[in-house]
């Protein structure tokens, strides 16, 4: 007669504090990747700083956190996990208080690598401590506090940053982080066992391939990040680090899948449900930055929003989720993982198809609706595809596909941020060349507008001839911002048809084995 299973252990108070403040830990990290760039401007005034160079303040934190990011299982099982954790939150702490004391552009820079660094530690090893410490019966909620965290902290971090900004000053950006750290490493010190460090490991590391990926990956993110700005391959230092990104990345490769003792496993990428995890959590950071990126540009250059205005848009891709998220272990009991992932794709391709639709008359209240839906979608997307990056791995696999799937939402915010720039700019030059060649001086309609601007101009502008050369200039601006407002019309197409691609990869993915039992959070 077979034996019947008891009933699975439940997990402790102890074990949901651990949970508690690996996340809080990681939501901090998340949130500062975009909490910035809504006070980027006043950041760069402060310091005396060029838009070129503020831009390194953004790419710094971006580059750290690349490196370590892949290290992160291998370090924490050398240094031990309590250590490892608790020594990252407070270091990651105390570059913030760094930053907001800078009195120079390469302060600022230097500090938030720092913050790079250390904040990269806390997001792989969230989810790593989620499957560790709760029985599966309890995983979902876990999980669903990581998902929440992964689209909930880029949501509200541009809200949150200018409310800051316009409130009180740019400074307590970073002085938020002074509340959320030292509660993080208190609980995590207090959840963790100590475990001896194994110090001698270090020696043994494979330092040759963290050299490559060292090299490979910051490079690639500087590209990304830098090369719109600099021309791409029309500047030797983009083509430069172009090569030196190919050359890092290709011996890195090679170096973890012959190596004896590899840093971190890339053979993981093997398993279907790994890999193309991977893939989605790819096109995912593409979408997800993407979209946070192409709407507070519009509201800023079309409807002339301040910070504190775009916070609010933005706003309405965040705070719905804080409704969603109750529900999500229980969808994820009772629906196929896979399924969610697909229906929270739906959802944000048809947001996109909303703003493909885009004019210059669309303002806050006409961007709820596809705001909301994107809410809606992300955890629907995020959450469910969490849980199968990691279906059927053991502890330390795990640990490595963790780091590689949160490697790859990162690489791919840099490359949709990269590509979105890039398009949208080729896309408004295109359109005003198309809507300039349709618009002739001596058409009845152009002479028919021309005169009406000018007509509205002469209160201000005495002599009629340079009135009508106000309303020519004037007329070139509104060519101007309908061929932007078109290109970004053509972004949310683009983001739109790279999620329709990817429903493709949805189906190779494995279906997650169901824990017995109710999903209980205690």
């Amino acid at each position: 007669m077979p034996a019947v299973a008891g009933p699975e252990a439940k997990a402790s108070a102890r074990d949901w504090l651990a949970v508690f403040g690996a996340i809080l830990g990681a939501f901090t990290a998340i949130l500062d990747i975009q909490i910035t760039n809504a006070s980027l401007a006043d950041i760069q005034g402060a310091l005396g700083a060029s838009t070129e160079e503020g831009s390194w303040i953004s790419t710094a934190y971006l580059m750290a956190e690349i490196i370590v990011i892949p290290l992160t299982g291998w370090l924490s099982s050398v240094i031990g996990l309590r250590r490892y954790l608790a020594v990252n939150t407070l270091l990651f702490t105390a570059f913030s208080l760094a930053c907001a004391l800078s009195t120079s552009l390469s302060q600022m820079i230097l500090f938030r690598a720092g913050q790079g660094f250390t904040g990269g530690v806390l997001i792989p090893t969230a989810i790593v401590i989620v499957r560790t410490r709760l029985p599966k019966s309890q995983q979902a909620v876990g999980i669903a506090l990581f998902g929440l965290t992964a689209t909930f902290a880029p949501a509200i971090g541009p809200t949150v940053g200018g409310w800051l900004t316009d409130n009180l000053s740019w400074h307590y950006i970073f002085y938020l982080n002074l509340i959320f750290g030292p509660i993080a490493a208190a609980i995590q010190l207090g959840a963790f066992e100590a475990a001896p460090a194994r110090w001698g490991e270090l020696l043994k590391g494979d330092w040759i391939g963290i050299g490559l990926m060292a090299t490979g990956l910051p490079a690639l993110t500087f590209v990304l990040e830098e090369g719109q700005r600099k021309d791409w391959f029309g500047s030797p230092v983009i083509v430069e680090a172009s090569w030196l990104a190919v050359a890092g990345i290709t011996g890195f490769i090679v170096r973890e899948l012959t190596a004896a003792k590899p840093f971190i496993n890339l053979r993981v990428l093997a398993n279907r449900s790994v890999g193309g995890a991977c893939v989605l959590m790819t096109v995912l950071g593409a979408v997800s930055f993407g979209s946070i990126y192409i709407i507070p540009v519009y509201c800023a250059q079309i409807q002339g929003y301040n910070a504190e205005q775009i916070g609010t848009v933005v706003m309405w891709s965040g705070l719905p989720q804080l409704v969603l998220f109750p529900m999500m272990p229980l969808l994820m009991r009772a629906v196929d993982a896979r399924l969610l992932v697909v229906t929270g794709t739906l959802f944000f391709i048809a947001s996109c198809w909303i703003n493909v639709g885009l004019t210059h008359d669309v303002g806050a209240d006409q961007l709820i609706l596809p705001q909301l839906m994107r809410a809606i979608g992300q955890p629907l997307f995020t959450i469910p595809l969490s849980q199968l990056s990691t279906v059927g791995l053991g502890p330390r696999d795990t640990a490595d596909a963790s780091a590689l799937s949160n490697m790859m939402r990162n690489l791919g915010g840099s490359i949709g941020i990269a590509l979105l720039s890039t398009m949208i700019d080729r896309r408004e030059h295109f359109h005003f060349s198309v809507l300039a060649e349709a618009i002739t001086v001596n058409a009845t309609r152009t002479q028919d507008r021309l005169a009406a601007l000018a007509a509205g101009m002469h209160a201000r502008i005495a002599d009629p001839l340079a009135a009508k050369g106000a309303a020519l200039g004037m007329l070139a601006q509104q060519v101007r911002r309908e061929a932007t407002v078109m290109a970004y019309a053509d972004g949310f197409w683009l983001v739109g048809v790279s999620l329709v691609a990817s429903l493709a990869v949805v189906a190779i993915l494995k279906k997650p084995q169901r824990a017995a039992g109710p999903v209980e959070a205690h």
